[in-house]
């Protein structure tokens, strides 16, 4: 493997790794250390800089390989047909090693993507838990108690109110035009 495709690899390991991380099913409370340290460097402007640089050259390395495996094929048919077995031979070792670093890049390109977003939610997962911890811690009895007392009071009200309605219903003559219908 060349040098740059050996990076391209290094950078693959590196995502895998932070995937694992991500994703392994920790408690909140060693999750949300882990996960800032693994995003700390990243959030450097110059680091970012860099990132989308080395995603652009990467970028660049895959449709080099999707144009070299084509152009590897196109070939491979044409030897198939004229040349002997040496010269096919040669041709499907370079066809095996450019679908390699094809999908090699397109691997890495990938799981870019893919740790970027499993980061966003794991945040966003982390940040809820958060917000409902604190919401629930609170809520004071003496509170909820005081919630309570005052729907007991609207509903009393709301009794009384509907059975002065009822009382005052049932004393009214009824009306003739509603008993000819």
């Amino acid at each position: 493997m060349t040098l740059y495709y050996t990076f391209v690899f290094g950078i693959l390991a590196i995502e895998m790794v932070m995937f694992l991380l991500l994703a392994l099913p920790v408690p909140s409370k060693y999750r949300k250390p882990v996960t800032m340290a693994l995003i700390r460097p990243f959030r450097l402007t110059q680091i970012q800089v860099a990132i989308k640089c080395i995603l652009g050259f990467i970028m660049l390395l895959f449709v080099d390989t999707i144009n070299r495996v084509y152009s590897i094929n196109a070939e491979l048919s044409q030897t198939s047909i004229a040349a002997g077995v040496s010269d096919r031979n040669e041709v499907q070792s370079r066809k095996f090693y450019a679908q390699r670093n094809m999908y090699l890049t397109g691997i890495t390109l990938f799981l870019t993507f893919t740790v970027f977003r499993t980061y966003g939610l794991v945040w966003e997962l982390l940040e809820l838990k958060e917000n409902y911890r604190t919401d629930s811690e609170n809520m004071n009895i003496d509170d909820l108690k005081k919630q309570i007392e005052d729907a007991d009071k609207e509903i009393k009200s709301l009794k009384e109110r509907a059975e002065g309605l009822q009382a005052e219903m049932q004393s009214r003559p009824p009306r003739k035009d509603v008993l000819d219908l």
